[in-house]
């Protein structure tokens, strides 16, 4: 469930004591994360909607999506919960690809789902999508509600202002996607994004098509060879196994 302490300091200035004791339980949040994602490999994270059920068109192809994703060498990531997050995990490891998730932890909607070689439960959404991005050459948009657009538009304006390197973003479905697609044009003539921003990510209907854009845009620019950190027997870390 939302944590009563990051309700707390949203609503304004605490004392500095309060505000210290929040630091630390995000700076363990942190950790936690790295630890159990440091060494999951090379990852595509996979946005989508939690409340899409097996048997559903986009469960469907989320979840051809993520066995596609997982062929090319690249570990799945997710939100790590049910609907389209499943779906992608399920994908990877129909495969014998690896699977992982960055779990919140809210009252509804999110256990981590039974297709998850590792996952990690995070507290604080802000952590999530860090951790989340942080791990990934590239990134999926399926459909999805208020969360998966935050989670597209935050790694979309990580790219457009240069912090992380340009991966690609591919958005599936178009039909679904055409209001929004609507409203970054708007942007571009409105003059509130510039002109080369609209091709910051690719629309379409295709899991073919998504997986050359990764193969291109992901593997072939950033020379990826999927080597992984050593892990440190002594802090008992590990490699993920596929």
């Amino acid at each position: 469930m939302t944590q009563p302490t990051e309700i707390k300091f949203l609503q304004g200035p605490q004392s500095r004591w309060q505000e210290f004791k929040f630091t630390i339980k995000v700076f363990i949040e942190f950790i936690k994360g790295f630890r159990s994602l440091s060494f999951v490999g090379p990852c595509v994270t996979i946005f989508g909607s939690a409340r899409y059920p097996e048997g559903h068109e986009y469960y469907e192809l989320t979840r051809k999506m993520g066995a596609e994703v997982a062929k090319l060498g690249f570990t799945v990531m997710t939100g790590g919960g049910p609907g389209l997050m499943e779906a992608a995990n399920r994908g990877a490891k129909e495969v014998n690809g690896r699977s992982v998730g960055c779990n919140i932890v809210l009252p509804f909607e999110q256990k981590p789902n039974p297709y998850l070689d590792k996952w990690v439960n995070i507290k604080y959404f802000f952590v999530r999508k860090t951790l989340l991005i942080k791990y990934s050459y590239g990134f999926v948009c399926m459909p999805g509600g208020y969360g998966t657009l935050d989670e597209f538009f935050e790694a979309l304006t990580l790219i457009q202002t240069e912090k992380i390197k340009n991966f690609p973003v591919i958005v599936i479905g178009k039909e679904y996607h055409e209001e929004m697609m609507n409203h970054v044009r708007l942007m571009k003539d409105k003059g509130t994004i510039s002109p080369d921003d609209e091709f910051l990510f690719h629309l379409t209907d295709s899991v073919e098509e998504a997986i050359h854009i990764l193969k291109e845009k992901s593997i072939k620019r950033f020379e990826l060879r999927h080597e992984e950190p050593k892990p440190f027997g002594w802090l008992f870390e590990k490699r993920l196994s596929s």
